[in-house]
């Protein structure tokens, strides 16, 4: 059995142990074999070359080598695209659909615009900052060793979840680029109509840097199967979520959670749109909307399958999650919807199937297809209640409902991983890389014994982490762009439309 994102979980209990952090069971060192996108990221940490193996654990374990798969490596270059398609056509469509026309083209700007900065500055500072070690704040960020992309080259390799097996680092790069663009992009649903352009370039630089560099080293980056496996004994270097013994296949923290926080606390320091609870603000295009959420799904399982950097049996359950857990709350908000209001509709069947894309996220590569499905089922009711009547009775405008769906759904979503990862429920378990050893040739890694209480208050602690450091770190984001060049429009601006006034052109000229 090849361990993947699921052995990253193991690593990162194992850290957790060997680190002094309270664990129920030495066990939950690693997760089950599955590996995940976001946490494939953290695999990237040190290669084994970078931890020297005490003499005695040399002695015992031989050298590995690790080698690059060439369908791997096409898997994740595909994957890679999808995600891209995920933004720039899908979000900026499923967004651009749901605010008003005179709103349209303003929105397909900032998505496109958060997300070219983003690339420019992941390849800057902002892989660096992810995936490298921070020195004496590794738990909280990386380093600047590789700003520029220094030292990475056609001939660098990053470890997967299996023990020897690497892609190309360029690919990591790309594939990991791609998620900094797209969580940043997800914070412009709470802030949509009334959002000034020049705010929103300033928050495609700073946010990364304060919120999302941050958090995605703090929940992928760790010492790699390869480094564990060798020295089995020594303490593992991790962010501090992993050694928490959290699991997130994908980012249910570092893009949802993160996101959806980032999201409120924007819409709430810019105040709500005029008219907002007093005249009809509807989407203008909800066959755009629909457009969008099925680009969103179909680019999902690159983001979701494609976490496990590896194709393998573990990318195919990461796919079928992704499937069953979106299908099951598309139904789910739509029932919700028949069954309260005595209508289905199209709006809430785009927003189900998003909601349950972000479920399902953080448990691709650990829950077993009927947990998956029960997920989305679950998901869609709990969306439904947060967008509209805590919505309504708290008077934030979250324009289209970034939190709702992704910091409501994104929690759902993550505490449940750590139920769902459980085998007795046909999860894919825990993997334990400190354990590993070489079978008739082959690395082979046991999975080790599943400890629910464990592991439910370890993805508790991460979801509390994501909220704290999020919501802050944003809040100061939004104030100092305030401060600098003003977050909102003035009123007479958001009575024209941003089109226009922003950007001195309409999406439509009938």
């Amino acid at each position: 059995m090849k361990p993947t994102f699921m052995g990253r979980l193991a690593a990162l209990t194992a850290v957790a142990v060997l680190a002094g952090a309270p664990l129920v069971a030495p066990a939950f060192a690693q997760e089950a074999p599955a590996p995940a996108a976001a946490e494939a990221a953290v695999t990237t940490p040190p290669a084994p070359a970078e931890t020297a193996a005490p003499a005695a654990a040399a002695a015992e374990k031989p050298a590995i080598t690790p080698k690059v798969d060439k369908g791997d490596n096409a898997w994740m270059l595909v994957s890679t695209l999808l995600v891209l398609l995920m933004i720039i056509p899908g979000l900026a469509l499923f967004y651009g659909g749901l605010v008003r026309q005179k709103n349209m083209l303003s929105m397909l700007m900032q998505v496109s615009t958060v997300t070219v900065v983003g690339m420019m500055t992941w390849i800057l500072w902002g892989y660096s900052l992810a995936f490298t070690d921070g020195g004496g704040l590794d738990s909280f960020v990386g380093g600047l060793s590789k700003l520029g992309l220094k030292g990475v080259d056609t001939t660098t390799l990053v470890g997967t979840f299996s023990v020897g097996v690497s892609i190309p680092e360029l690919t990591f790069v790309a594939f990991q680029m791609t998620f900094a663009c797209i969580t940043a992009a997800l914070v412009l649903g709470g802030l949509a109509e009334r959002l000034k352009f020049s705010a929103t370039v300033l928050f495609a630089v700073i946010w990364p840097i304060v919120v999302y560099y941050p958090m995605a080293h703090m929940v992928w980056w760790w010492a790699g199967p390869d480094s564990v496996a060798l020295n089995p004994t020594a303490p593992i270097q991790a962010g501090l979520l992993w050694s928490f013994g959290a699991i997130d296949f994908a980012g249910g923290t570092v893009v949802h959670i993160n996101a959806g926080i980032a999201a409120l606390v924007g819409a709430i320091i810019l105040g709500k749109r005029q008219g907002f609870q007093k005249e009809p603000m509807p989407p203008h295009s909800l066959t755009l909307t629909l457009v969008g959420a099925g680009l969103l799904w179909v680019g999902w399982f690159g983001f979701n399958a494609g976490s496990n950097l590896e194709s393998n049996s573990y990318a195919s359950l990461a796919m079928v999650n992704t499937f069953v857990a979106t299908a099951a709350a598309g139904f789910s908000w739509t029932v919700t919807e028949w069954v309260t209001r005595k209508k289905a509709s199209m709006l809430g069947m785009a927003s189900g199937l998003v909601a349950g894309l972000v479920a399902v996220t953080p448990a691709a590569g650990f829950a077993g297809p009927v947990g998956s499905m029960i997920l989305g089922l679950i998901v869609s009711p709990i969306c439904v209640f947060f967008c509209s009547a805590v919505k309504n009775a708290a008077k934030y405008d979250d324009s289209l409902d970034a939190f709702g769906i992704h910091a409501v759904g994104g929690i759902v979503g993550a505490i449940a991983t750590g139920l769902l990862v459980n085998p007795a429920w046909g999860g894919a378990g825990i993997v334990d890389y400190t354990k590993c050893a070489l079978v008739d040739g082959a690395w082979s890694c046991p999975t080790a014994t599943y400890d629910m209480g464990f592991q439910v208050l370890a993805q508790l602690k991460a979801v509390l982490v994501t909220l704290a450091w999020s919501g802050i770190g944003s809040a100061a984001v939004f104030l100092l762009i305030k401060v600098v060049v003003g977050l909102r429009v003035t009123a007479e601006v958001e009575e024209e439309g941003l089109d226009i006034s922003e950007h001195g052109e309409r999406a439509y000229h009938s």
